[in-house]
């Protein structure tokens, strides 16, 4: 896996629909995390990303400004949910000092993940053409591409460092082994 980062030039109407995003993603996990926590202080009761998955056409229906978000975004929100509990329990587990999963300030939520980028009628979900990349209900945005891609992308991390947006491509490309060196 190799990672491609760049530097995104997005229009302050992009801008607002990144932050936009960040904030409803940011909301979403601090939800399913106290949804976890309460229902098993309550009853005992664990929930997992599948049960809390199934309720996102719900959340849409009571929340429509979740319907302007790319559905695998909020798949993936989910997933970060999961993967929090699951890396507490295996510190449990491990008689580790667990540290239980922690709900997300507007500092410490800065990424949403785009998740899968295949191919949707024969394009993929997320592509960089004419300097500019292509992101699903957000539009073209400015990019500046350094340098080319390699591999086939896997995932697009749309990232605030600080005023400026980046996107990430996680790549997965042919491992090249180096062989020693003769004398």
């Amino acid at each position: 896996m190799k990672a491609f980062k760049y530097r995104l030039y997005p229009t302050r109407k992009q801008r607002d629909a990144f932050q936009f995003t960040l904030d409803r993603n940011r909301e979403l996990y601090n939800t399913a995390l106290e949804e976890r926590r309460e229902a098993y202080r309550m009853s005992r009761i664990s929930i997992s990303y599948n049960d809390q998955s199934a309720q996102l056409p719900a959340i849409k229906e009571v929340r429509p400004e979740y319907k302007e978000i790319y559905s695998q975004i909020l798949q993936d929100t989910l997933k970060r949910v999961d993967k929090a509990f699951k890396a507490f329990f295996k510190r449990c587990k491990q008689g580790k000092s667990p540290g239980f999963p922690r709900f997300q300030g507007y500092d410490r939520y800065d990424s949403f993940i785009f998740p899968q980028i295949e191919k949707l009628k024969g394009k993929p979900t997320v592509t960089i053409e004419n300097g500019k990349v292509i992101l699903p209900k957000i539009g073209h945005v400015k990019v500046k591409e350094h340098r080319p891609l390699e591999g086939k992308v896997k995932t697009a991390t749309i990232k605030r460092e600080g005023d400026c947006w980046y996107i990430v491509f996680t790549c997965e490309v042919e491992a090249r082994v180096k062989l020693p060196h003769r004398h």
